[in-house]
């Protein structure tokens, strides 16, 4: 994408001198184009040095310009690679029955997910009280990474307790990163979604390159428990999604 897609003003170039909307009508009219599909996600946008000569204002404001963009979730900004445009944020609906890969493949993406790790460990009190055990319980301690079509999507660490699932970083290992699978192989057909709580922050250097994000850039905490169907805690999952890609869809009847 070359930097000819963003036009001049009618009015040419813009007064430095209107403050605030000088960043506002810049990030409006990359807005338009991004929404034109004239720039498509992975496109890099022009440099803020060259859209301020274009539009004849100092480079600070458009800075401040494509900051509301990353606030948008429409690009993404980091050190060496420029000012990207986002992929879409994929709607993650989460209801009685929660599904990576359910989710993502009603909406034609595929998901997998890939473990990093597996060790058990002396559960701490706060894991253990939301499933229901009594602190220094043996729980395993999973983490995992989840994509969307190959894209990092969130990363989490499973809680679950090493009495009730052993052998389990076998099990998950085999089910190919699938909770769902593995649950099967412990005689779980169905499992409920009894709570989920999520938060906000930034992510640290560890979360910004596993999920191939900027770094500080805008993440999603999740912390939710699963359970059997008459509603016994079974697993604890802490998440953190890329905020540029997903959107929590909160829909309390879904199946």
């Amino acid at each position: 994408m070359t930097q000819d897609v963003v036009q001049e003003t009618a009015q040419g170039a813009l007064p430095e001198g209107e403050g605030g909307t000088v960043w506002r009508r810049i990030a409006d009219e990359l807005a338009a184009a991004i929404e034109r599909e004239e720039y498509r996600p992975g496109d890099t946008l022009p440099a803020s040095v060259a859209l301020a000569e274009r539009y004849g204002v100092h480079r600070h404001t458009v800075r401040q310009a494509f900051r509301h963009l990353a606030d948008l979730g429409l690009v993404t900004v980091s050190r060496g690679r420029g000012t990207q445009v986002s992929a879409r944020r994929v709607p993650y609906p989460i209801g009685r029955r929660v599904s990576m890969r359910t989710n993502f493949g009603k909406l034609g993406i595929v998901g997998t997910s890939r473990m990093l790790s597996a060790e058990m460990v002396e559960g701490e009190a706060e894991p253990c009280a939301a499933l229901g055990l009594a602190a220094g319980t043996r729980l395993w301690r999973v983490r995992g990474v989840s994509l969307g079509d190959g894209v990092p999507m969130g990363t989490g660490t499973h809680w679950l307790s090493v009495a009730r699932f052993p052998d389990f970083d076998r099990v998950y290992r085999e089910a190919a990163g699938s909770i769902t699978a593995a649950f099967k192989a412990y005689g779980i057909e169905d499992y409920v979604r009894l709570s989920t709580r999520l938060t906000a922050r930034l992510a640290d250097e560890a979360e910004a390159e596993l999920l191939q994000i900027a770094p500080e850039a805008a993440v999603m905490i999740s912390a939710a428990v699963d359970a059997l169907p008459d509603l016994t805690p079974i697993h604890l999952v802490a998440s953190v999604f890329a905020g540029e890609r997903m959107e929590m869809v909160i829909e309390p009847f879904r199946e």
